[in-house]
């Protein structure tokens, strides 16, 4: 397998990585479509043919899972998705390697901050309160 280096995965992840952070909307209906109140996650979308290279990265931070994505939409093509959401793994692995290793994208560091902050807000248990979590998805509205 492809050993991968520190700026190919910061260009990579500029170019194509996402820190996503799903937060459940208290002013919206009480039924709730996902049990979960927060659900950070970073990942990493590539086509069918190039998802060897998220089999890379899943070696080069020792951590996440790498999945099938079909895509039925017209004109797009099946994909393959590598994802971190394991919290200690965001935590210990990816927040670390992109705070030494800087993206270069305006946008994406600042998504990035963005979900450094969040986490550290989960971390304190934020997220547990109502009060927390209106916080905590008035901060993930800013993201891209």
């Amino acid at each position: 397998m492809q050993k991968l280096i520190s700026d190919y995965v910061v260009g990579l992840v500029d170019g194509e990585g996402s820190f996503s952070v799903y937060v459940r909307d208290l002013s919206q209906s009480k039924e709730a479509k996902r049990r979960t109140r927060i659900e950070p996650k970073f990942f990493l979308k590539l086509i069918e043919v190039d998802k060897k290279i998220l089999y890379c990265l899943k070696e080069f931070f020792r951590c996440g899972h790498v999945f099938f994505q079909k895509d039925n939409r017209p004109n797009h093509k099946n994909c393959y998705r590598f994802e971190i959401a394991n919290r200690r793994d965001l935590n210990n692995k990816l927040i670390p390697f992109f705070k030494k290793h800087p993206l270069k994208l305006v946008s994406k560091k600042k998504d990035f901050q963005l979900f450094c902050k969040i986490m550290e807000h989960i971390n304190l248990g934020e997220h547990l309160t109502d009060n927390g979590l209106r916080k905590l998805y008035q901060i993930k509205r800013k993201m891209h």
